[in-house]
């Protein structure tokens, strides 16, 4: 039996006057991967953001049994951790520097988390001194991620990993997720605008359209529906 570690119960979120989810249900279950599909506008990047207590939302959000209240600060001391659109890293800053501050919630042995992370990203040694702006997109989205992983989350938000970077990059990045998520048990929500390969990592997927879950369940069950297809998946 999964347990819960994430649930959203009708979740309203607005930009000023502007609403940008309508009454958004979700489930995430532990060691699970789940993305959050749809066209731009939907409200999937709201919708992370709304966990991670960037947004002003209201409605039930709860991790792990509990309520989860308050902003970004709140959520990682709950385990959340948020890789934004954009990959969010800090350009000026060394590949060393971004990961450190990955860390800086914790208390712990940096080394010890540094050598778990070089298995997944075995390039970051070489690079530790390179200033994180000079590094290719596709390194950067792997620093973000890394970065992210230094906090040892229990789970991990991915706003649209494969944004900008070439197919080859993209199948990488999502290899690593899932390496993430089978070798250390990592639960993952995923926002994706690539529905294939997000529902070929995960175990189930919500579609969103203007702020509204239209659509939901297994990947391998919404690979086969009929308007996830012509909409998303192009066949």
């Amino acid at each position: 039996v999964v347990t819960v570690l994430l649930e959203l119960e009708d979740v309203h979120a607005r930009y000023g006057p502007v609403k940008a989810l309508h009454g958004v249900s979700l489930t995430v279950g532990e060691g699970e991967i789940v993305a959050v599909l749809g066209a731009n506008g939907a409200g999937k990047t709201t919708t992370l953001r709304a966990v991670s207590g960037t947004v002003r939302r209201d409605g039930t959000i709860r991790c792990a049994g509990k309520p989860l209240h308050g902003g970004p600060e709140a959520a990682a001391q709950r385990g959340i951790a948020h890789v934004p659109e954009g990959r969010g890293t800090f350009a000026e800053l060394t590949v060393w520097e971004n990961l450190r501050l990955g860390a800086y919630t914790r208390r712990g042995n940096l080394k010890s988390d540094f050598d778990r992370v070089r298995t997944y990203f075995p390039w970051l040694d070489d690079r530790r001194g390179q200033q994180a702006g000079t590094l290719s997109g596709g390194e950067q989205q792997m620093l973000a991620l890394a970065r992210a992983f230094m906090q040892r989350p229990r789970l991990l938000l991915l706003d649209e990993p494969s944004l900008g970077l070439a197919p080859l990059l993209v199948t990488e990045v999502f290899r690593i997720v899932k390496e993430l998520n089978e070798s250390e048990g990592l639960t993952v929500l995923v926002v994706e605008q690539n529905a294939h390969i997000a529902l070929q990592a995960a175990q189930s997927a919500y579609v969103l359209e203007v702020g509204r879950v239209v659509i939901s369940g297994a990947s391998n069950e919404l690979l086969q529906h009929e308007s996830v297809r012509r909409s998303y998946l192009g066949y």
